[in-house]
């Protein structure tokens, strides 16, 4: 991988010509008292430097004549590596992951103005660590300041979101490998999970079950909390409790999928606890298949993204008018969105490193990202009508009968040369 994330170095610092591009590391994260998280690398670091360290800096200045990628690392310390594990350390940093120069973190104020001082602009993403941001723009400040005796430096702080996302957007051989993997996991944790259902089980149970698979088949864990949403929970997009037995005659809602290499699968299912759905369940989840057919056919190249999203929600609104909860003239409940009620997210998102991975989805008010070869996105509809749901104004009360469904399908799927890959197909629907 050293060779690839090489390379993604290369193609950003050409991107950036005579600047200086700058990416902190994620920082720990404290769980209680003195106890800390597993660490999780900031993925614009990881995708450029796979180093997997908190307190530590990369700078890409391509404009330096020897010293092109630097780093800035914890030093080795075996009194401290005895309680919290092993450093890379300053001088591994150079020989196993190829920079130019590495120093000591603590240095990084003496050394990263030669760095910037010939830099036309500062490429760096003003993010939550606040203490950083703020060195940042101290250095930018003092070298303004004598911009007039030098005639050099950073005349600008330039976002990397706009340069490094556009380069994550298209997922390489070695990423969707990866991606694979991750999905290849979430697949069996999926199936192991709806053989384990069953009517007087508890949604832990069922967690239990699904990253019991992540983590045995030698994943990081979850991509994200794992939803396990029985009855009118499904109905809650981010219900992760996960505490509630489970009865028959009732619908079971898994939003879930496995983190490997720090790329990631997200896979929705929902499928009766019992034998059978009953006759309101299976209409809901008609529609929402159909919509997710129709929609997942629209992910080409060359279509605009929100092409398949508009072709959910036609599909999802025709059903539901079908069944006399949405009533009306169906360009306008479209246009005036009066199917938010029980409809009310995005029909999907980009894919990788992050579960809502970097990328832009217009460019300016009105165009669209046209969809590329090598972009994984998800596609998932749903319709929920929880049991407190309020229909938009002018449109009929609820029966009660459909009170509590809720329905999610989401696949994976990569956009091809040709067409598309539904990368989770194996898991039923």
């Amino acid at each position: 991988m050293q060779a690839e994330y090489r390379q993604r170095r290369e193609q950003l610092m050409a991107k950036i010509g005579n600047g200086t591009a700058i990416f902190r590391s994620a920082p720990m994260a404290v769980m209680h008292n003195d106890v800390e998280y597993n660490f999780r690398q900031d993925s614009d670091f990881y995708y450029l430097t796979g180093f997997n360290e908190p307190e530590a800096v990369a700078v890409l200045a391509p404009h330096h004549s020897e010293h092109r990628f630097v780093l800035f690392v914890q030093p080795k310390d075996p009194e401290k590596e005895v309680w919290t594990g092993y450093r890379v350390g300053v001088e591994a940093a150079k020989e196993q992951y190829g920079a130019d120069e590495a120093y000591p973190i603590t240095e990084l104020d003496e050394k990263l103005p030669k760095y910037l001082e010939k830099a036309d602009r500062i490429y760096y993403h003003l993010g939550r660590d606040e203490k950083f941001n703020q060195t940042i723009i101290r250095h930018w400040r003092r070298l303004i300041a004598t911009y007039s005796k030098r005639g050099t430096g950073p005349v600008a702080i330039e976002d990397t979101n706009f340069v490094l996302h556009a380069m994550r957007l298209s997922k390489s051989p070695a990423e969707l490998e990866l991606m694979r993997k991750a999905i290849a996991i979430s697949v069996e944790a999926h199936d192991r999970a709806r053989e384990f259902t069953q009517p007087g089980r508890y949604e832990y149970e069922i967690q239990a079950e699904i990253e019991h698979i992540f983590r045995l088949r030698g994943g990081m864990g979850p991509a994200y909390p794992s939803i396990v949403a029985s009855g009118a929970n499904a109905c809650i997009l981010h219900y992760v409790e996960n505490n509630r037995q489970m009865q028959d005659n009732e619908l079971l809602l898994i939003d879930a999928g496995c983190c490997y290499g720090y790329y990631n699968g997200d896979i929705t299912r929902t499928f009766p606890v019992g034998e059978q759905f009953t006759p309101e369940q299976k209409a809901i989840y008609d529609i929402v298949l159909e919509a997710q057919r129709q929609a997942i056919a629209q992910v080409q190249p060359g279509n605009p993204w929100n092409q398949f999203h508009d072709t959910a929600v036609r599909v999802l609104v025709e059903g539901l008018m079908d069944l006399g909860i949405l009533q009306g003239n169906i360009d306008e409940i479209i246009k005036e969105e009066k199917y938010k009620p029980y409809y009310m997210h995005r029909t999907g998102h980009w894919l990788g490193l992050d579960v809502h991975d970097a990328g832009f989805y217009k460019h300016g008010e009105e165009a669209w990202q046209i969809l590329q070869p090598g972009q994984v996105l998800t596609v998932e509809p749903g319709i929920y009508i929880g049991p407190d749901a309020k229909p938009a104004e002018g449109q009929p009360e609820v029966d009660d009968r459909w009170r509590g469904i809720g329905v999610r399908i989401e696949d994976n799927v990569l956009v091809t040369e040709s067409g598309h890959e539904v990368l989770t197909a194996a898991v039923p629907k």
